[in-house]
C-alpha cells in the first residue's frame, strides 16, 4: 500500500516525528536549529540525503581498494613461489585479529572444511579489515608489497595512504550506524575519496566523481 501525502491543510506534527526518532537522537539538530522542530527535521532529512550521497562512492572505493590490495598480496605470494592463498598462508604476517576476520569471512562464504570460493572470501572481508592492513603495525611486513596498489601516490610513505583511508573508514562507520555527518568536514571526506582513488588510478577517480551527487546535496543544505 502506498502512503498518501499530507493535505496542505494538515500540518506535519513535527513533535510526534521527533519523539519517534527520539529526542536524544534529534537533540543536536534541535540545538543547531534553536529548538525549531520543523527546521531540525529538515536538517535531519538533509543529513540522511548527504549520507546516501556518500554511500555510493564509498562503496566503489571499498571494492576497488580491496581488489587492489588483494592483487598485490597475490603478486607477493607468486614472487615468493608460494601456491597457497595469502589469507590462508600462515607465513603471511597477519595479526590474530586479521586471522579471526578471515575465518569469519570463510564461514560466511560457505566454508565447511573445504576450500571456500576465493572471490567470496575476499568480498566478505570488511572495509575495516583492508583499512587495518594499511596500519603502521604492517609498515615493514606488508606495506612493501601493498604500496604497489597505489602507483600514482606522490610517495611510498605508508601514512600518505593510511591517513585518508583511516578517516574514510571512521566516516563510513558513522554513516553505517546512522550517525550525523552534517556537522563534519564532509567536503574533506569527499576529497579523501578522490585522493585515495587517484592514488590507485586517476581514471577510477574520474569515473566515481562523474556520477557523484555529493556536491549537489551539499548545495541544498537547509
Amino acid at each position: 500500500m502506498h502512503s498518501t501525502p499530507l493535505a496542505d491543510t494538515e500540518p506535519l506534527d513535527s513533535k510526534a516525528v521527533i519523539e519517534l526518532f527520539s529526542t536524544d537522537r534529534l537533540n543536536p539538530y534541535l540545538t543547531a536549529c534553536a529548538g525549531d522542530h520543523a527546521a531540525a527535521l529538515a536538517l535531519y532529512r538533509w543529513n540522511s540525503d548527504l549520507a546516501a550521497g556518500f554511500f555510493e562512492p564509498l562503496g566503489h572505493l571499498e571494492i576497488m581498494l580491496r581488489n587492489a590490495l588483494d592483487a598485490q598480496l597475490v603478486a607477493g605470494q607468486q614472487r615468493r613461489g608460494r601456491t597457497a592463498d595469502w589469507y590462508t598462508d600462515r607465513r603471511v604476517p597477519l595479526s590474530g585479529k586479521a586471522r579471526a576476520d578471515i575465518a569469519q569471512a570463510q564461514q560466511r562464504a560457505g566454508w565447511h572444511g573445504a576450500a571456500s570460493p576465493r572471490g567470496k572470501v575476499i568480498a566478505e572481508l570488511s572495509f575495516g579489515f583492508w583499512r587495518f592492513l594499511l596500519a603502521r603495525q604492517y609498515k615493514t611486513k606488508l606495506w612493501p608489497d601493498l604500496a604497489g596498489a597505489f602507483p600514482h601516490a606522490p610517495d611510498r610513505a605508508l601514512s600518505t595512504v593510511e591517513d585518508p583511508v583511516a578517516r574514510l573508514h571512521k566516516f563510513r562507520n558513522r554513516i553505517a550506524h546512522h550517525e550525523g555527518i552534517w556537522h563534519l568536514s564532509t567536503e574533506d571526506r569527499r576529497d579523501d575519496i578522490q585522493t585515495v582513488l587517484g592514488f590507485m588510478n586517476p581514471a577510477a577517480a574520474a569515473w566515481v566523481d562523474g556520477a557523484s551527487r555529493i556536491d549537489d546535496v551539499l548545495a541544498r543544505r537547509p
